[in-house]
């Protein structure tokens, strides 16, 4: 393909609410001391042989996404300490949860604000240390709730608005 550029993982930004029971929203970046973050979209399948057929038939049912994070644990930086405050507090069910924006900074933007989904999310913390001299590491995996927002986000202003 022509004219086909290569994307690089910093313009796929994700901006997590650290303030998820207030009324205004409070984006971070994910980023700093994250060393790996992908969106595993683990879909669901049915599959059927139909009886006049030897070969079968599957077709995608639905997704269950997740984001597992792998972190250097970084005092300071906002997304971490809020992160670190659900570990600390073992954070279960409506505690545990947030929202994201996932922002596609690879498209074009519209007035700064770029295309995006707003997505909620529970925070599953899943191990924290590491050997000794080394930096501490926190992992954890981000699991989306339903159906995400389509809309833009402008990630100066970190507003996002739903595309109607």
């Amino acid at each position: 393909m022509a004219g086909a550029v290569k994307i690089k993982r910093s313009q796929f930004a994700t901006f997590i609410n650290t303030t998820p029971s207030e009324t205004t929203a409070n984006y971070v970046r994910l980023g700093k001391g994250i060393t790996s973050g992908e969106i595993s979209y683990n879909p669901e399948s049915n599959e059927e042989i139909y009886i006049d057929e030897d070969s079968g038939t599957t077709d995608v049912t639905g997704y269950k996404p997740t984001m597992p994070v792998e972190a250097t644990a970084m005092a300071g930086d906002d997304a971490y300490d809020f992160i670190d405050s659900l570990r600390i507090n073992r954070a279960i069910l409506g505690d545990a949860k947030t929202d994201i924006v996932n922002v596609w900074l690879y498209k074009t933007a519209t007035g700064g604000a770029y295309p995006a989904e707003k997505q909620n999310v529970s925070i599953a913390l899943g191990t924290f240390g590491g050997p000794g001299g080394e930096p501490a590491k926190i992992n954890y995996t981000i699991n989306y709730q339903g159906d995400p927002v389509k809309g833009t986000f402008n990630p100066t202003t970190k507003a996002f608005t739903a595309t109607t």
